[in-house]
């Protein structure tokens, strides 16, 4: 219990928290996995970021991605996903990424915790 109100706590700071794996799990959480998961399967909504670090883009086989994403190419980087993450229609005209996050530390924390899904 007490680590999780330390990592909300930091959460709440907003930029320049640490970015632990408690918070890296609370800021996906609170981000991403609303649409997200972290299992082998995608979501009828949106692709499973389990491994998604190092992945193709747009590449899982169980999951119909945006023309934008497909025609994109590349890797999913770290600093692709910052870049997603950051401005998804910035990265990518016409994804379907409704969601950004324009706090870098999260942004981090977030990368951070995605390297560990494997």
């Amino acid at each position: 219990m007490r680590i999780a109100l330390i990592a909300a706590a930091a959460l709440a700071a907003g930029p320049g928290f640490a970015a632990t794996p408690v918070a890296g799990a609370d800021a996906f959480n609170a981000q991403c996995g609303g649409c997200h998961s972290l299992d082998a399967a995608s979501s009828p909504v949106a692709p499973s970021l389990k491994g998604v670090v190092g992945r193709r883009i747009a590449a899982l086989p169980d999951f119909q991605y945006s023309d934008a994403l497909e025609a994109k190419g590349g890797t999913w980087t770290p600093a692709a996903l910052d870049a997603f993450i950051a401005d998804p229609q910035a990265f990518a005209p016409g994804t379907a990424m409704p969601v950004s996050t324009p706090d870098r530390a999260q942004r981090q924390a977030i990368i951070d915790y995605l390297k560990t899904a494997r």
